[in-house]
């Protein structure tokens, strides 16, 4: 039997994948740091240091965005919309490349 295949179809399907999947990491790494942060894990161990380093660049402009006392809550807010940002952004640009 013979599959018909359309041409470009395989490629921006791989391509929405490997974008939403950067996406859903870049959210990964915002709630393992909120978790981090949370849980009251040693700041200066090297793994919160490693992920800290990675998830402050990606919180963009999220941190300080509402004044709010709490740090733990802060850190749940701030980095929590971070990580739903990501996963809207990669959603919609998976969206658009399909």
């Amino acid at each position: 039997m013979a599959t018909l295949r359309r041409h470009g179809t395989s490629t921006r399907g791989s391509a929405a994948r490997i974008v939403s999947g950067i996406g859903a990491l870049f959210a990964i790494i915002e709630v393992v740091y909120i978790l981090l942060v949370v849980l009251g894990a040693n700041m200066a161990n090297a793994f919160s240091r490693f992920v800290a380093s990675i998830a402050e660049p990606l919180a963009l402009f999220f941190p300080g965005l509402f004044p709010i006392a709490d740090y733990n809550l802060a850190v749940i807010v701030t980095y929590g919309l971070a990580a739903v940002f990501w996963l809207v952004v990669a959603g919609i640009i998976a969206r658009l490349i399909r």
